[in-house]
């Protein structure tokens, strides 16, 4: 595939992130710290926050399946993975901590439950979405060019 086809079908694709609230503003302040002396720092911090959030949503998990339910220890973890959710602009991760937290505050078990299988479905959407748009970055820049910022 031409070098130009891919970094069309990046372009196209970074926009549909934002289009649909996937990804918001902060990626792209990541971005712009990305330079040639650190040429994966997006890929890395990117790689520490699934592998913190998927932490976090399990111990979320464990901790709401208790008998006595911390609800501290609930909104100390969902503040926690809302922060660094923003941190890398994963928008509607972020939305959902929102919901998870008031439900938190409520002692509400119920709804903490249903928004623990929420927060992990958006994890795993940004996760497929950015998973593909780094596998595009890889073959733009495997073809000898840059990739469009």
């Amino acid at each position: 595939m031409a070098v130009s086809n891919l970094q069309k079908q990046y372009i196209d694709y970074k926009a549909s992130l934002f289009h649909e609230g996937v990804l918001d503003e902060q990626f792209e302040q990541l971005q712009q710290l990305q330079d040639e002396s650190n040429p994966q720092f997006v890929v890395e911090v990117v790689s520490i926050f699934f592998k913190d959030s998927e932490r976090i949503l399990n111990d979320l998990t464990k901790t709401l399946t208790q008998q006595d339910v911390d609800f501290k220890k609930v909104g100390a973890n969902v503040h926690q993975l809302k922060g660094s959710s923003s941190s890398i602009g994963a928008q509607r991760v972020q939305r959902v901590c929102i919901a998870f937290r008031n439900f938190g505050e409520e002692h509400n078990i119920e709804g903490c439950l249903k928004t623990l299988q929420l927060v992990k479905h958006e994890c795993a959407i940004v996760q497929n979405k950015l998973e593909s748009l780094f596998k595009l970055e890889q073959q733009i820049m495997a073809a000898g060019s840059s990739v469009p910022r």
